[in-house]
């Protein structure tokens, strides 16, 4: 707490009544006060939304014992902009009576945002009380400077001198609020790091490393990507074998890591958004969910039943370790694809086989492979499907694959998915792996994911979608 000052009618002290005139046409705040609360990470690590232990969707709750929250401003320093993104209602911000609802806001190490709360109905210095929790972490009180250990008095003056007064207490507090409070940058961590897992993320991994690397001397980051699954196993079976503990390995996954990985512990880094598509020689544009169903089970083996050119069905899947093909067939088919029975994505090897239904290695060889194949139909990550020459998207009962729908809360589009980056265990503090997962999900790191067309876990939206899938 960094000030707690009166500003009503009747200020009070022990020798005089002090009348400063600011709420004289407002019934009931003679009594007001005004709150300057500084929420700050002082700690070792960053602090994710889903860090914050509380079942409720905010985060934190200041409780202000025998006053009334009549308005709260929020404000933080320079350079931490998209933390205001997060202090919305729909984020968990709210008030009543006197407790104010805090949001899950993202904080990297020595980040902070204050809260200028107006009160009324009791007097200044009252209990307030700062309720919540964090994983691996503790909320507590830290002292910190108030601008005024008492209230300042002030002679009873003419009206002129009242306002005068008003405007300057005003504006200090807005000095206060507004003050350049200076805060460490990012935590560079030299060493190697390798990145795997989804080949559909991997361009983002690519970018947000590179722009580590050009941040912070001395750190090689590797951006592998072969599949989530074969991401998963490969850090798992780094960690089983490492002497040190956890490895310098991040797995991310298309949607949550199977089964049998108990050390693995998971960050939710953001939402991605899927499609199918088909070459461009087919008119269809939409399908429902039962045609797609049918179409991956083999049932459907030419267009034409489908009301599009007399052409065979080709089925181009990605293998089993791809996260995109789980999402797929959790979200979409319910189910299981049928089998493989090309290797060339056009003969069938297996003569009984409904249908050509062919595994791809990798987002990219899918989209080459569906754009160069007429009849033929995959799946991808929404941003690498857009514009791609030779193909184009399908919608899904009607709904459109686009992320800004998502993100205004107008979506049924049901392919979507979190993804997750995993780390063997909990890494040092100071390790890169810890201080890579902390650069993704700052500022700079959610413009990058952004950019790449995914909603951050990290936005008031995201938050919310990553807390509740």
């Amino acid at each position: 707490m960094q000030m707690d000052n009166p500003i009503g009618d009747d200020v009070r002290s022990g020798r005089a009544n002090v009348r400063l005139g600011l709420f004289d046409e407002t019934p009931g705040m003679m009594d007001a006060t005004l709150v300057l609360l500084r929420i700050e990470n002082d700690g070792s690590q960053s602090i994710a939304g889903d860090d914050y232990t509380s079942r409720e969707r905010h985060g934190l709750t200041a409780v202000f014992t025998d006053r009334t929250i009549r308005g709260v401003s929020v404000t933080q320093p320079p350079g931490t902009d998209h933390l205001m993104d997060h202090f919305t209602p729909a984020a968990g911000l709210s008030y009543e009576n006197g407790v104010l609802r805090i949001p899950r806001v993202p904080l990297n190490r020595g980040e902070h945002f204050k809260l200028l709360v107006l009160l009324s109905g009791g007097d200044v210095g009252r209990e307030i009380r700062l309720i919540g929790g964090l994983r691996d972490g503790e909320v507590s009180p830290n002292r910190s400077t108030t601008p005024d250990d008492q209230p300042p008095l002030f002679s009873r003056a003419a009206r002129l001198i009242t306002v005068l007064l008003t405007a300057c207490v005003v504006t200090l507090a807005l000095i206060v609020v507004l003050r350049d409070d200076s805060w460490p940058p990012i935590g560079c961590e030299k060493g190697t790091l390798t990145v795997t897992g989804s080949t559909a993320f991997a361009p983002v991994m690519s970018e947000l490393a590179k722009k580590y690397e050009q941040d912070c001397e001395g750190a090689d980051i590797v951006v592998d990507a072969h599949g989530s699954t074969a991401g998963v196993g490969e850090l798992g079976e780094a960690g089983a074998k490492s002497a040190k503990g956890a490895p310098p390995v991040d797995a991310l996954s298309d949607g949550p890591k199977p089964s049998g990985f108990p050390q693995l512990r998971e960050n939710r880094v953001a939402v991605s958004v899927f499609t199918l598509i088909v070459n461009d020689d087919l008119p269809v544009r939409n399908l429902s969910l039962a045609d797609v169903r049918r179409l991956y089970r083999g049932e459907i083996k030419n267009w034409k039943q489908l009301g599009g050119p007399d052409r065979p069905v080709l089925l181009i899947s990605r293998d089993a370790n791809s996260g995109t093909r789980q999402v797929f067939q959790r979200r979409v088919l319910g189910r299981g694809e049928i089998a493989n029975s090309s290797l060339d994505c056009v003969h069938k090897d297996d003569a009984t086989a409904p249908v050509v239904r062919c595994e791809l290695d990798s987002t990219e060889r899918v989209l080459s492979t569906v754009a160069g194949l007429p009849g033929a139909i995959g799946y991808s990550e929404l941003n690498l499907a857009t514009g791609y020459k030779g193909l184009h998207q399908l919608t899904l009962d009607g709904h459109t694959a686009s992320v800004e729908d998502l993100e205004h809360g107008t979506s049924s589009y049901p392919y979507r998915e979190i993804e997750y980056a995993y780390t063997y265990g909990q890494p040092p503090a100071d390790s890169l792996a810890s201080s890579f997962l902390t650069y993704i999900s700052r500022g700079n790191g959610q413009d990058v994911i952004r950019t790449h067309g995914h909603l951050p876990c990290g936005t008031p939206v995201g938050l919310k979608i990553c807390g509740t899938n």
